[in-house]
């Protein structure tokens, strides 16, 4: 059985990733009204990739034998100066949420709930690989810089991502 401060903290954890799907498709729309649709598609992906992490904690609690409890999610910007400020605003959210869940991990070990750490163990190595994807992206926008060229290269390059969630994230 979950502790109530454990399934209070993973129900914001959950209602993080609610609003890290809603940024992403913000973006999404804010890059398809750009005519940016690798860019757009990119972000979707990563909108349906935060989704199936919240739902991952949102089972997790049910199989604790505890209760979700559903919040207001915040709106999102729906506007950003360029591909390169809303990349940067990707990995500035990536590095946000991997203090939340460093937090979460913390939480599970001051409580010595090792079911909840093991659980946890995912989220914490999936955040390498999102602040890393999202650092990579930043720097070829950089490399491009204003050189339309390459940034329509970079958006067929970026069009190419598509959803398929892997045994880990089920």
């Amino acid at each position: 059985m979950i502790s109530d401060k454990m399934q209070n903290a993973i129900n914001e954890q959950l209602n993080a990733e609610m609003y890290s799907a809603y940024l992403y498709l913000s973006m999404s729309a804010c890059f398809e009204s750009q005519n940016l649709k690798g860019f757009a598609g990119w972000m979707k992906v990563q909108a349906q990739e935060e989704m199936t992490h919240a739902m991952k904690l949102y089972d997790y609690v049910h199989e604790r034998l505890g209760r979700v409890i559903l919040k207001a999610i915040d709106a999102p910007p729906d506007e950003w100066k360029s591909p390169l400020d809303a990349f940067k605003a990707v990995f500035a959210h990536e590095q946000k949420v991997t203090g939340l869940i460093n937090d979460l991990m913390n939480l599970a070990i001051e409580e010595k709930d090792h079911a909840a750490k093991g659980f946890l163990q995912w989220f914490v190595d999936e955040q390498v690989e999102e602040e890393s994807s999202a650092d990579e992206i930043v720097q070829k926008i950089k490399m491009v810089k204003d050189m339309s060229g390459g940034l329509y290269m970079l958006d067929k390059e970026l069009g190419q991502r598509t959803f398929t969630p892997t045994a880990k994230e089920k």
